[in-house]
């Protein structure tokens, strides 16, 4: 039984140490796959992405800077390669967005502007252009430019985490085989006292008569 106990354990930890070591690969991939694909699309963050010139901007345009999400980091003249970087630029990038559209969001908007270039959802209110159709609010349509390049970014943070959780999990895992065979291997080398002959008990003196 002490043998089986000794090699089940060494299989545990091997496999825990593979696992471990599988899991760091497949993490540190995961990133370099997602920094590399940032860096692919040359991001620059525009000279106004900084918490401070951001939020002057986002008041000068009538913005109420208390209800804004700001990011904290600053990615102005940077080149965007980092999740906490794309996450941050896309902070920045709805902030533009609410410039754009006078602080309402998609759903606030109206889908057309009218002769006044006022936003409107009636079709018949709505100003044509020389095809007869209804002109869009353009505002509206920046919107979902700004939400699909959002989610995008977002979503590379969010892989970037997970990657860095993966490598925590598998340095863990590595470490934790590596304890457990030290233990095995320790438990292993030790005597076993149950095969140890027992000291014989001393014989008492004889005394003289």
């Amino acid at each position: 039984m002490r043998r089986l106990f000794k090699y089940g354990g060494i299989i545990a930890s091997i496999a825990l140490i593979v696992a471990g070591a599988v899991s760091i690969g497949a993490g540190a991939l995961g990133v370099m796959q997602v920094r590399d694909a940032l860096s692919a699309e040359k991001i620059v963050g525009s000279p106004d992405m900084t918490p401070t010139l951001i939020s002057a901007e986002a008041k000068d345009a009538g913005l109420n800077v208390a209800t804004l999400d700001i990011p904290s980091q600053a990615v102005a003249g940077k080149t965007i390669d980092t999740g906490s970087e794309a996450q941050a630029f896309a902070g920045y990038m709805r902030i533009h967005a609410l410039e754009a559209s006078g602080g309402q969001v998609y759903a606030e908007m109206g889908r057309f502007l009218d002769k006044n270039g006022k936003a409107t959802n009636d079709e018949a209110l709505a100003a044509k252009d020389s095809t007869g159709q209804p002109v869009p609010n353009q505002a509206r349509n920046l919107w979902v430019t700004e939400t699909a390049l959002a989610t995008a970014l977002n979503t590379s943070f969010f892989a970037e985490r997970v990657g860095v959780f993966t490598l925590a999990i598998g340095g863990a895992l590595l470490l934790t085989g590596i304890g457990f065979l030290v233990l095995t291997l320790g438990g292993a080398l030790r005597p076993d006292t149950a095969k140890t002959p027992a000291a014989s008990e001393p014989r008492p003196i004889a005394q003289p008569a």
